[in-house]
């Protein structure tokens, strides 16, 4: 198959992490963590572009190595060690207080999933809880401009300007980085705005429907088993004279 435009090769890739370079019981792929290196080691930055917290982004940042940004809970945190501090583009206190709203009037856990306690711009819901019920009761609440999106892992709750995209746009500003030169990997419907952004996206196998549908590539290859093959093909294509 072929994984690249004709004469183009990326000059940076975004990857998303959950469902993405991990499995569907949030195990990493060792083997998509050594392809991202291969990567690095060859001058093309990784950014890891998630809907999870810093903290945890950052810890898989450090011990791989990356020299790429990081944009952290959908565009609500961007990271690079040439930043004077984090840059938070949404209060996420809002968030919070709307699942705590939602639990008085329907019966959802408003203290949602584990990696709440790290959030600084959004409210995660367990991703099981009634996705419509949450958007009706938002739609006729204070908290009606709120975006409530279920990825594979968890419900968002967050500001309606926050995405992987617009994080992206950012990020690549600071860099001086173009969008014409990105590639993208994900497997969610947070991972849309990011394949708009950039100019070759990548869906795995086990992706969303609308996600796989709006890929330039669909992997034959689950989760991440597709990283060897792509980066295997990335690095070929720097080769052709």
């Amino acid at each position: 198959m072929e994984w690249l435009p004709k004469d183009w090769t990326p000059k940076f890739i975004a990857v998303d992490i959950d469902g993405t370079i991990t499995d569907e019981k949030k195990q990493l792929n060792t083997r998509a963590l050594d392809a991202l290196k291969r990567l690095e080691e060859n001058g093309i930055p990784v950014v890891l572009a998630t809907g999870n917290v810093r903290a945890i982004t950052y810890g898989l940042w450090r011990f791989l190595k990356l020299s790429g940004p990081i944009c952290c809970e959908n565009g609500g945190v961007l990271w690079h060690p040439s930043f004077d501090k984090p840059l938070l583009q949404a209060d996420g206190n809002e968030a919070k207080e709307a699942a705590e709203w939602l639990s008085t009037v329907m019966d959802i856990d408003p203290a949602g999933i584990e990696s709440n306690q790290w959030r600084e711009s959004e409210w995660c819901l367990n991703p099981n809880e009634d996705l419509e019920a949450i958007r009706m009761h938002l739609a006729e609440s204070e908290w009606s401009h709120l975006t409530a999106l279920r990825t594979g892992f968890a419900i968002h709750l967050m500001e309606p300007h926050l995405s992987k995209g617009n994080g992206l746009e950012i990020l690549m500003k600071h860099m001086g980085w173009s969008a014409d030169d990105m590639l993208c990997v994900g497997d969610a419907p947070n991972d849309l705005s990011m394949f708009e952004t950039a100019r070759w996206s990548v869906a795995v196998k086990g992706a969303f429907d609308s996600v796989s549908q709006a890929a330039d590539v669909r992997s034959p290859h689950m989760h991440g088993d597709t990283f060897e093959p792509l980066v295997d093909a990335i690095l070929n294509s720097r080769k052709k004279p």
